[in-house]
């Protein structure tokens, strides 16, 4: 396994959390229906503001303008991807950062398929649990659906490998959260169990990475103050909530209150 580099805390965080307190950006989110609201919700809480535009006649429009983009292919039709692809292609030509969420990558073909094509296309951050990523580097047949089979930890060398083949930023959350721009590998540690008892808590840290590679600066400690926040968040709503349901809201509150 590769060697951690730093741990990092909320106190580096603090930096990045300030700048985007003082500068928001506009996200456009390409993102699964079952979490549509809840990824929405979760930017708002945060400071930013989200667009949920998927039409294939506005997105390229939308991506251009956006501060960062975020590609999520939980619920991906055929349809959708090439209105994914227009998107991806106009932020490239703008400038805009873009993040790919693979969800479920390694377990059905067309979103395999799909976001294999996308890595050639210069995604700013790619977040995924340990199995999708370990899929993506064609070093695993992906986890349970959305879940992954592995620890985060075991797909550490896989994301670094990846990271410097196409020249991004991986992110693999789970337990412990780990990035690495393929040289440098940051721990985020923290979060609660309870993250994985409710849908979009994986697809809401994605559109929080994206958010977050929208910054001037340092992006990979940018990235990591961006898990760094939703683990802080997800202690939070986990000491205050009675179970799942209550959890699901009390995150949202968590991060409108670490703002």
């Amino acid at each position: 396994m590769s060697e951690v580099t730093s741990v990092f805390s909320a106190r580096q965080s603090a930096a990045s959390w300030q700048q985007f307190s003082a500068s928001p950006p506009l996200v456009h989110c390409m993102t699964n229906l079952v979490v549509q609201a809840q990824t929405a919700n979760i930017l708002l809480a945060a400071g930013a503001s989200p667009a949920m535009v998927i039409d294939p006649e506005e997105v390229p429009v939308m991506a251009r303008h956006a501060g960062a983009l975020l590609i999520n292919v939980g619920t991906i039709t055929r349809e959708l991807s090439e209105a994914m692809q227009l998107a991806v292609n106009a932020a490239s030509e703008a400038g805009v950062p873009w993040t790919l969420d693979p969800v479920a990558a390694g377990v059905l073909p067309l979103r395999t398929d799909f976001c294999r094509r996308l890595l050639d296309a210069s995604p700013a951050v790619i977040r995924g649990n340990a199995s999708e990523i370990l899929a993506l580097a064609g070093e695993g047949v992906g986890g349970r659906g959305v879940d992954s089979l592995e620890d985060s930890s075991r797909a550490v060398d896989a994301a670094v490998r990846l990271a410097a083949d196409y020249r991004t930023l991986v992110v693999v959350s789970g337990k412990t959260d780990y990035v690495t721009d393929g040289h440098r590998i940051i721990k985020v540690q923290g979060g609660s169990p309870m993250m994985t008892a409710v849908t979009g808590t994986g697809c809401g840290l994605s559109a929080l990475v994206a958010a977050y590679s929208a910054l001037p600066g340092e992006r990979i400690h940018h990235v990591a103050a961006a898990c760094q926040l939703m683990s802080l968040a997800g202690e939070q709503a986990a000491h205050r909530s009675a179970g799942p349901g209550s959890f699901a809201v009390q995150l949202i509150d968590a991060l409108w209150q670490l703002r």
